[in-house]
């Protein structure tokens, strides 16, 4: 694109940023340091292996209802490394969709995955073969109906029939020469950017944006950047050192809207191993070696670790500007203790989903800090009935919503679109399935999503709110709450609490702890100690392990209302 104001491709902001920095590290993962003119030039050549291979767009928007792609689809089934944001890039520029893939998941949901979405191409780790050949014989093409691209990480695992080395696909791109365009158009701000979601309240969704949307609402961009406007920023990004560094896996949307707003932006992206168990030490480490300026993390998952290795002295993060957390609960006591033992930096809670991107953020600083979160940009609250749009100084419980720029729809699922997208007073929204209500200040007080809501005695409970009222006490590493079944209440609230080693608290000590800030209703009647905390590898809440986990619950004791 040109000078005017207007709508981007991902791959296009990525070109403009490339040109403005050619020589400032774009991606970095321990000794491997890839400039962005390296970048630009690899996924050049990768684009251009997709184009040659066959894939790329066969249908434009115009043609197509809004849960359809007309765009070839690529798996990226890799843990963190270049090769995940390069992978992205190059399709980009061959106007192929690549989509996130977790390769926790077994052969089977892999492969119901790749049916789901229609995968053509898939891109994985050597170390992941058995299960890319396992998952892709199940398909509905088989494994010969795949173009497979192999990126050596040093396992011994012999490579998958018909496969392509990726160094080799970069190798054999650069032989097409000049850009992938080929004789089609070149990338467009309607080529579609899409992200599956977990699946943590059902089969996983492809959630189909617009390039030129999602670049907005969750990667930073605005609606009238320019050439001259992107150059100048990545400019300045580079002159100021920016390093940002997404702590949670790229195969969650979080992460790769933080390298992405990173990247696009002109900061150098850190990654770091993620086939490792979480390691705080690790992670910190690494922040203090790249003077990283930004970091992301998810939730309490991340930050109790965290807190008590800074708590050591051990590391210098002078540098580090902002942390941001989002994608589970927070808890006030950790944002508070990250503060103290953060001093040059802020926290910015995010809220958002893979429906909505970044939706609202509230910051924590020393001394305090808002109690709710502040509304971006189209963020709106709905009523109940999901009519209208309620105004700050109504205090119904509503749910959270995004005008604007907001996604398609859902892959495939013109049912589910309709209700997650719905239009209410004429306007498009994206409403992803999160109770909120407007507080007295003027933020918005989030309640939880509605799927995970208890209905005890005729009471709704919310537990996101219950969570954090547990996760106040000093002995509390982490916790989960959930329903089950009761005879007297219908459902009871039950608590899944992972306790400091060495400390010594009764199930009745954490109903107690949340009474303190909670109604009493809503306070766990009965608790089960973990040795650990179920989690998804991003570190979201795993409820259905909760849910499997919770009969074996110690009720609190008989006569306590």
């Amino acid at each position: 694109m040109g000078s005017m104001p207007g709508e981007w491709s991902l791959s296009a902001v990525f070109g403009v940023v490339a040109d403005a920095v050619p020589d400032r590290d774009a991606l970095v993962q321990g000794a491997d340091r890839r400039t962005f003119a390296q970048v630009q030039e690899r996924t050049r050549r990768l684009g251009a292996f997709l184009r040659d291979r066959g894939l790329g767009a066969r249908r434009e928007r115009d043609e197509l209802e809004r849960w359809e792609c007309g765009q070839s689809r690529l798996a990226v089934v890799l843990a963190n490394c270049p090769e995940y944001v390069e992978t992205m890039l190059g399709a980009y520029r061959a106007r192929t969709v690549p989509f996130n893939v977790n390769h926790h998941y077994n052969p089977a949901e892999i492969a119901s995955l790749l049916d789901q979405v229609g995968a053509e191409a898939v891109v994985y780790h050597r170390r992941l073969a058995p299960l890319v050949a396992e998952a892709a014989a199940g398909t509905a093409a088989g494994a010969a109906g795949l173009l497979l691209l192999e990126v050596d990480d040093g396992s011994a695992n012999e490579p998958l029939p018909g496969s392509v080395p990726y160094e080799s696909a970069i190798e054999q791109g650069g032989e097409q020469g000049g850009d992938p365009a080929g004789p089609s158009a070149p990338p467009s701000p309607d080529d579609v950017y899409l992200v599956c979601t977990g699946g943590t309240t059902g089969r996983p969704k492809g959630v189909v944006w617009r390039q030129a949307d999602v670049y907005v609402s969750a990667m930073g961009g605005t609606g009238d950047a320019t050439a001259e406007s992107l150059a100048a920023a990545a400019v300045a990004s580079a002159a100021g050192g920016a390093a940002w560094f997404p702590a949670c896996p790229l195969m969650h949307a979080a992460a790769q809207w933080t390298a992405f707003s990173g990247l696009l932006a002109g900061a150098t992206v850190v990654l770091h191993d993620d086939t490792a168990p979480f390691d705080a030490g690790a992670i910190l480490r690494t922040a203090e070696a790249e003077r990283v300026t930004l970091m992301a993390i998810v939730g309490d998952a991340y930050a109790r670790p965290m807190i008590e290795e800074l708590a050591t002295g051990r590391y210098d993060l002078s540098s580090l500007r902002r942390l941001g957390t989002g994608g589970a609960l927070t808890s006030a006591a950790s944002k508070q203790a990250l503060v103290g033992l953060l001093p040059g930096a802020h926290i910015v809670d995010g809220y958002g989903a893979s429906e909505t991107g970044g939706m609202a953020f509230g910051a924590s600083f020393k001394g305090g800090g808002p109690g709710g979160l502040q509304l971006s940009t189209g963020g709106v609250v709905l009523s109940a009935d999901r009519s209208r749009i309620l105004e700050p100084t109504e205090r119904e419980v509503g749910w959270t919503a995004r005008t604007g720029r907001v996604p398609l729809g859902y892959l495939g699922d013109p049912v589910q679109t309709e209700r997650t997208f719905p239009v209410v007073d004429g306007r498009r929204m994206a409403v992803p399935g999160d109770r909120a209500r407007w507080g007295p200040d003027g933020t918005i007080v989030m309640l939880g999503r509605d799927a995970m809501v208890i209905n005890t005695g005729g009471e709704k409970v919310f537990v996101e709110e219950v969570e954090e009222a547990i996760c106040g006490h000093p002995d509390v590493l982490d916790a989960l709450v959930v329903g089950r079944p009761s005879e007297r209440f219908g459902e009871e609230v039950v608590a899944l609490v992972q306790v400091r080693p060495g400390a010594d608290l009764s199930p009745r000590d954490v109903r107690e702890q949340a009474a303190r800030t909670v109604a009493r209703f809503k306070a766990p009647r009965a608790v089960l100690f973990c040795e650990r905390i179920g989690r998804h590898p991003t570190g979201k809440p795993d409820y259905e392990w909760a849910r499997r986990s919770a009969p074996a619950a110690e009720p609190v004791g008989a006569g306590d209302g």
